[in-house]
């Protein structure tokens, strides 16, 4: 399962990288290996706008349920969201990125991470 990790690099600025849960055969499909939050955070964003440059408030997964966003990082890519997309914010410091809506309303959940959460797994085992 495709996540769109946005970090902060060694410049200061927020770059993308492309990370993969590792599923295995489960009972009912294939599933992933339980990964620990802190709670859940609904929202619901205006049918257009934008938030200039701006740091993630914490670690978290963020899925879109509903709705298009576009992310630009510091480097100056741009990636759309859309229903079903998976992105692991962990810019939270630096420059940070723009996040603005394309498709809206846009609804989504967030998903904030304990400090020790580590992704490094999803790296070893990207696709591709």
């Amino acid at each position: 399962m495709k996540v769109t990790r946005i970090y902060t690099g060694e410049d200061n600025r927020s770059h993308f990288e492309d990370l993969e849960i590792p599923l295995t055969p489960g009972q009912w499909g294939r599933v992933s290996e339980v990964v620990p939050a802190t709670g859940v955070i609904f929202r619901e964003t205006p049918t257009s706008g934008a938030l200039d440059f701006h740091p993630a408030p914490r670690r978290q997964l963020v899925v879109t349920l509903r709705g298009v966003g576009e992310i630009e990082c510091g480097d100056g890519t741009r990636r759309r969201f859309g229903a079903g997309d998976i992105m692991l914010a962990e810019d939270t410091t630096g420059q940070g990125h723009i996040t603005r809506e394309i498709e809206g309303p846009r609804r989504g959940i967030f998903i904030p991470l304990p400090p020790g959460f580590d992704a490094n797994a999803w790296r070893a085992r990207r696709s591709g």
